[in-house]
């Protein structure tokens, strides 16, 4: 089928879900903890404490001695959590093509996959959360410049499902690739926050190829609404790249900025389910939108439960919010898949009158993504962007 995508809630027929073969570590670094750094902070609207990172006085080993020093290095995944996080997604590829979508699969990844470049190395990680990295809009794929070096050639796992699609007329864009430094990264957001590694993320070393700040951006800073895109932008980083976008976009599609809604990713924040209607996490965030979209209707996601999550041991690096079930995937405007381990939310779209399918997933706080994180929805039914934000 052609690339055709421009929203978030039209008729799904066809998508890709990402694997997770081989998720078996995170590798700690400056771009981690940048990426991450909402998780660090100190905010109780949004966060359990109890449940989240700190990059001083932790370790990888537990045997360590605790110290002031951050925990840098590889923070290995117990296996069992990698096998289940390997039938969930298996069992949500299995759940869309019962719905009828053509559900296509990138390449598996070896174990232990290292990456090197002239500025860095970093282990790899699987083409899991496949939203991030690329942006479909309308009959074009867009590579975004990644933001987390272990992921830097993730995309290169989707070459023959892109490759594909072009071949069928797709447009296919790559973004200016960063360099990575340490200086290339915009460290303002982590040091004007509450909390979080502020001694760790304030010490950028030099490196012979520093070029300064660089273009860095994901497409799950982006709700597609048609012909109109709001982004997030947290960082002279993410500036630099949404200036790139409306510079390509000029004339086809619309920009509309937010700031500092969050430190990188927004699908945990608002979700657009169809015209007019809108999952969003608080009224905070809500007022934090465009004032076309105030105007729309929203559902205010319910908190949940501590109980809808698995308990892990305290050496476990957990990396969202415990909102990160609002990362639902929509298959039309009226049905939505939701985890099944969150029952509050399931009710509250169901009282909407929405048509929701449970899926199982246990480990998201783990692996830093829900059914939204895990997908690149590339054929939806409409030819053209409608424009809502008017």
């Amino acid at each position: 089928m052609r690339l055709n995508s421009y929203d978030d809630w039209s008729p799904l027929r066809e998508i890709v879900v990402g694997s997770a073969e081989n998720y078996l570590s995170h590798e700690r670094d400056m771009s981690f903890d940048l990426f991450f750094y909402d998780q660090l902070a100190d905010d109780d609207n949004n966060f359990d404490k109890m449940y989240y990172p700190s990059v001083r006085r932790r370790t990888a080993d537990k045997d360590a001695p605790e110290d002031d020093a951050p925990a840098r290095g590889r923070h290995r995944i117990k296996q069992r959590y990698v096998d289940e996080l390997v039938e969930d997604v298996e069992g949500l590829a299995e759940v869309l093509s019962q719905l009828s979508v053509t559900v296509l699969r990138p390449r598996t990844m070896r174990a232990d996959q290292r990456i090197r470049t002239l500025a860095w190395e970093a282990d790899a990680i699987p083409p899991l959360n496949i939203r991030d990295n690329a942006l479909i809009l309308g009959d074009e794929i867009i590579e975004t410049p990644p933001q987390v070096r272990a992921r830097y050639h993730e995309n290169q796992f989707l070459a023959e499902v892109f490759g594909e699609y072009f071949g069928d007329g797709a447009r296919w864009t790559v973004m200016p690739r960063p360099l990575m430094t340490d200086r290339s990264f915009d460290r303002s957001y982590a040091a004007g926050s509450p909390g979080g590694p502020a001694e760790y993320i304030d010490a950028p070393r030099p490196s012979v190829y520093d070029v300064g700040l660089e273009m860095m951006f994901d497409g799950a800073q982006c709700l597609r609404l048609g012909g109109d895109i709001m982004v997030n932008i947290a960082t002279a980083n993410h500036e630099l790249a949404v200036r790139w976008l409306e510079r390509h976009l000029a004339g086809r599609f619309r920009i509309h900025r937010v700031h500092n809604l969050a430190d990188n990713h927004i699908d945990s924040k608002v979700i657009a389910l169809r015209p007019g209607l809108l999952l969003v996490r608080n009224q905070a965030v809500a007022d934090m939108l465009p004032p076309q979209l105030q105007k729309w209707d929203m559902i205010m996601a319910p908190p949940p439960d501590a109980n809808n999550f698995p308990a892990y041991d305290d050496g476990e690096l957990i990396l969202t919010s415990k909102y990160i079930d609002m990362n639902v995937l929509s298959v039309s405007p009226d049905t939505v898949l939701v985890n099944e381990a969150c029952p509050e939310l399931i009710k509250t779209l169901e009282a909407a009158r929405f048509t929701v399918v449970p899926v199982r997933h246990r480990h998201r706080r783990l692996f830093g993504g829900g059914f939204h994180c895990f997908t690149l929805d590339t054929v939806r039914e409409g030819s053209e962007p409608e424009f809502y934000l008017d």
